[in-house]
């Protein structure tokens, strides 16, 4: 430790932009100066990104902080968090960096702020490595507002890979604290529906191709369920550049959202686009949890925040949950058990995740 400076080793577990997203956002709530080395050591190009840069600089602004080490290539950083303020804020990562994740990282921050906040995040809205706009929409918000907060997502713009150029509106109220959350019982699948997407040059064509693939494949596991994957031309003057994607969610009876989602490339077969979306859908399905393996790992700092014990049933645990819980026990007072679940049906790889949240009282209401 440097004075009270809390080190983070940006290099173990999950090894990447994740662990930054997770410190960075518990230091700016807890007013936890920090220092965080070896910042991406697990990936091909090390150190931060454009998207990682316009995160870290979208969070000193929001709470008036100090950041050292900020370029991109950069592998160490010192931050040193003030206090959190509401108002519009601006992230433009410049590039097809996602726009998800730069909102993944603010969207703690500006619940625990003193007034409301607009961010207008810039940069990819549907990224290869991260989830879809299309997801955070149709998943991960009407889920994580079962945390006692709403939030507005206002797409203006979508950009793709390679040049981005995609612009989100998210705007939302300050709380006092969060509620814990209970997702533990699945229900049975109650309906299926998705869009498939093509932008720019590529005609409505692929999307319709993606969507029947997707069905297919759905069918031969889920046989007797009304599948409505929409294919969708998105409008020129709302999308820049060329692209192509499907996601499909399955909603259950108990209100679970599971999703499946494949993005298109120069190359690759629209078929293929499809059944990925739809085999990863299947794959979420089967493990019997309530989350699927996105959501997974977005959902640890929230119930590290919150007040309270949070459960959630989910699947087999990824690295980047593990990573998630590793920092969120590190800088708060929150603690987490992962336990298999006693299934009546053995087959089912499901766990339990458990968080007593530390309680975060938002002092400024």
């Amino acid at each position: 430790m440097d004075g009270d400076r809390v080190e983070i080793d940006g290099g173990i577990m999950e090894g990447g932009g994740q662990i930054l997203r997770v410190s960075t956002a518990l230091s700016c709530l807890l007013g936890l100066p920090l220092r965080v080395r070896r910042i991406r050591a697990g990936r091909s190009q090390p150190g931060l990104r454009p998207q990682h840069l316009s995160g870290l600089e979208m969070i000193r602004d929001l709470c008036d902080g100090k950041l050292n080490g900020g370029e991109i290539g950069s592998t160490e950083i010192t931050f040193t968090p003030g206090k959190i303020k509401g108002g519009t804020h601006i992230a433009d990562t410049k590039t097809a960096g996602s726009v998800c994740l730069l909102m993944q990282v603010a969207m703690p921050c500006v619940l625990f702020a003193a007034s409301p906040s607009e961010l207008h995040l810039k940069g990819g809205t549907n990224a290869e490595m991260a989830p879809q706009i299309d997801y955070t929409v149709m998943v991960f918000k009407p889920i994580i507002e079962k945390f006692n907060f709403t939030f507005n997502c206002d797409i203006k713009r979508r950009g793709y890979y390679p040049q981005g150029g995609g612009e989100v509106v998210v705007q939302m109220s300050p709380v006092k604290e969060l509620s814990p959350i209970n997702l533990t019982e699945r229900g049975t699948v109650a309906k299926i529906y998705g869009r498939a997407f093509v932008a720019g040059a590529l005609p409505i064509k692929l999307a319709k191709d993606m969507s029947a693939a997707a069905v297919r494949c759905i069918r031969r596991e889920i046989r007797d369920l009304y599948i409505n994957i929409q294919p969708v031309r998105e409008p020129d003057d709302q999308a820049v550049g060329t692209g192509s994607g499907i996601i499909i969610v399955a909603e259950t009876s108990t209100g679970c959202l599971l999703a499946g989602s494949s993005l298109g490339k120069r190359g690759k077969n629209a078929d293929k686009v499809g059944i990925e979306a739809a085999e990863m859908l299947l794959q979420n399905l089967k493990h019997g949890g309530t989350v699927d393996d996105s959501l997974q790992d977005q959902l640890i700092i929230f119930m590290a925040l919150a007040k309270g014990v949070s459960r959630v049933k989910s699947g087999p645990i990824t690295l980047h949950t593990q990573t998630a819980i590793h920092f969120a026990e590190q800088l708060t007072k929150a603690k987490f058990t992962v336990t298999k679940s006693e299934e009546e049906d053995p087959g089912n790889d499901t766990y339990i995740i458990e968080c007593q949240g530390m309680g975060m009282i938002n002092s400024n209401l």
